[in-house]
């Protein structure tokens, strides 16, 4: 016995109306359709469950049992293809980002905001992190997506590429590097250098060795985030080197940007989201307007 989805809907409507005229208007059919949808029923069924008459319906003893059960079969089944709807037009969602603290206190907050006032329904949630820690985040399924650089070896993960900046030098204002017209990495080699632990500083020691071999760089500092960096940069401690997007935060410090050169050195950052796993309408409608917002912040 395999009742159809039409055959239940048209049985409720006419139990639930206890009229063939009303419950063929609410499903939208004519009434020779709708009695044909219930014969069919029981066929299928190989049992009554309307008794017609010239004046009234009624349910069949099996008609009364099975009222109910398809009734909140056809409930459940409306409220489910309901809640898909508001997913789908994104009436209803989460989209949950991890994130490096850098990106997390300049760049994203408002492109979250921004986003929010497009969709209002949608709720995003930030998981900021070190930049070691976003890989994980999303590997785990704490984050559906996770924003942060390049990484080498390549993590096990599906990687979309956001945006690519060259490396900046951040230093007090009134320094003595703000009097020269340009700043270079042999510039960054005569001053304390406070840098992020890990792969993101291993990578630019690697990069810059070759056009330093007089005086290597060596961090005299390491540190977990960006913001200790800046802060210990503000107590004239020493000078740091970050991304662009960073200025808002380099501006709250005091302090100064400048773009470095001699070599000019890029990172590549990327939207990072698990391999074989689709992501949520939300969480795919966040990832393309994150693109857009991006595009327009290098442009």
């Amino acid at each position: 016995m395999n009742p159809t989805l039409r055959q239940m809907r048209a049985f409720v409507a006419v139990a639930k109306t206890g009229n063939f005229t009303l419950a063929a208007q609410n499903l939208h059919v004519t009434q020779s359709a709708l009695s044909g949808l219930i014969k069919e029923l029981e066929q299928t069924l190989e049992a009554k469950v309307i008794d017609r008459s010239t004046r009234r319906i009624t349910l069949t003893d099996i008609g009364k049992e099975l009222y109910p059960l398809f009734s909140q079969m056809i409930d459940d089944l409306d409220g489910a293809l309901a809640n898909v709807a508001d997913h789908t037009s994104l009436k209803k969602g989460i989209v949950r980002i991890a994130a490096p603290q850098l990106l997390s206190c300049t760049l994203l907050p408002e492109a979250i905001a921004a986003y929010r006032a497009r969709h209002p329904d949608i709720e995003v949630r930030l998981k900021d992190t070190a930049v070691e820690g976003v890989i994980a985040r999303v590997l785990s399924g704490e984050a559906d997506l996770g924003i942060g650089p390049e990484r080498e070896p390549a993590p096990p993960l599906d990687a979309r590429p956001l945006f690519e900046m060259p490396f900046a030098l951040v230093f007090p204002k009134d320094h003595e590097l703000e009097r020269q017209a340009r700043v270079t990495w042999q510039d960054v080699a005569r001053f304390p250098l406070i840098s992020l632990q890990g792969q993101f500083t291993e990578r630019l020691l690697d990069e810059v060795q070759g056009a330093l071999r007089e005086a290597p760089l060596k961090p005299a500092n390491e540190v977990t985030f960006m913001t200790t960096a800046l802060a210990m940069a503000a107590a004239g401690l020493g000078v740091t080197v970050c991304m662009p997007y960073a200025a808002p935060l380099v501006t709250l410090y005091g302090l100064v940007m400048r773009p470095l050169e001699e070599p000019v050195l890029s990172r590549r950052f990327f939207t990072y989201t698990r391999q074989g796993r689709s992501l949520s309408p939300a969480a795919e409608s966040f990832m393309a307007f994150l693109d857009e917002f991006a595009r327009r912040a290098n442009s």
